[in-house]
């Protein structure tokens, strides 16, 4: 019988500990299992998968299984690279781990996301893992003032079109950035790859952008300069298209593959936008 639903992408992530004790009890699932006990690793995986929902179930796989072999097949290989080597950076293993979930399911596997920190992400897509590289994620923040204010508008038509957001003096955000990075394996063995990434970020964009009124401190983003709209959007592609060059100038085939900017929790952007 031919399938006739459409393929489908099914996400799904599995939350776990993996203690110094070797400890495997607690059933809190949400906040991951094992649960925490004493100085624990704690960590977030996150598969994506293609496939058709099974016509008798509506199922592409079932989360019951996806978190069987999180659980059973991925978290025992992470507990041993703690244990012998934990000074390696966790990007040499993803090529293992996204081999033996592939292994343990018959539909395709698209990305397996290892979330380390709240703000800092190893991903491995089918591509990259093609070319023996993984994606690299880690948010910065500063804080700065900018006035929406465009000159080819009248001073009525600006205070009604940003609003707020037009108040003469300013007003200021959180900003939040992510630069997502490709990093070839080899690389992540010769150098600090995170370190260089993150002195980079530091000096190229951090410095020229924190604590400023973007508007007046920074010249890209200064009209009398030739600078642009300091919005969210402009935000986005400016810092993507500023970080660029430094960052493939850290080891050859290391690249930025997009950025992303929040100005609130709830407003952020990317640049370049994401495949539809």
């Amino acid at each position: 019988m031919t399938n006739t639903l459409p393929t489908q992408t099914l996400r799904r992530i599995v939350r776990f500990s993996i203690n110094p004790d070797g400890s495997n009890s607690g059933h809190n699932s949400f906040a991951g299992k094992p649960s925490i006990h004493g100085f624990a690793h704690y960590y977030e995986i996150r598969l994506s998968i293609n496939g058709y929902p099974d016509p008798n179930t509506g199922y592409i796989v079932g989360i019951q299984e996806i978190d069987s072999i999180v659980r059973d097949e991925l978290v025992p290989l992470i507990s041993k690279q703690i244990e012998t080597d934990p000074t390696q950076h966790p990007g040499l293993i993803l090529p293992m781990l996204f081999a033996t979930t592939q292994s343990h399911i018959k539909h395709q596997l698209v990305e397996l996301s290892w979330t380390l920190s709240p703000y800092y992400h190893l991903e491995m897509t089918r591509s990259t893992h093609n070319s023996n590289s993984i994606l690299l994620r880690q948010r910065f923040e500063f804080a700065a003032a900018h006035r929406l204010h465009s000159p080819a508008l009248s001073d009525q038509e600006n205070a009604q079109y940003f609003g707020k957001c037009n108040n003469l003096h300013g007003h200021g955000h959180n900003y939040q950035i992510e630069p997502c990075i490709e990093v070839p394996l080899s690389s992540l063995e010769d150098k600090d790859v995170q370190s260089e990434i993150q002195t980079v970020v530091n000096s190229i964009l951090l410095d020229h952008l924190d604590h400023k009124f973007l508007n007046i401190d920074c010249e890209w983003f200064d009209q009398t300069r030739g600078g642009v709209i300091p919005s969210v959007e402009n935000i986005t592609r400016v810092c993507f298209d500023q970080l660029k060059d430094p960052i493939a100038q850290i080891a050859q085939g290391i690249r930025l593959v997009s950025m992303t900017a929040w100005e609130t929790e709830k407003t952020s952007s990317i640049y370049p936008p994401q495949a539809p």
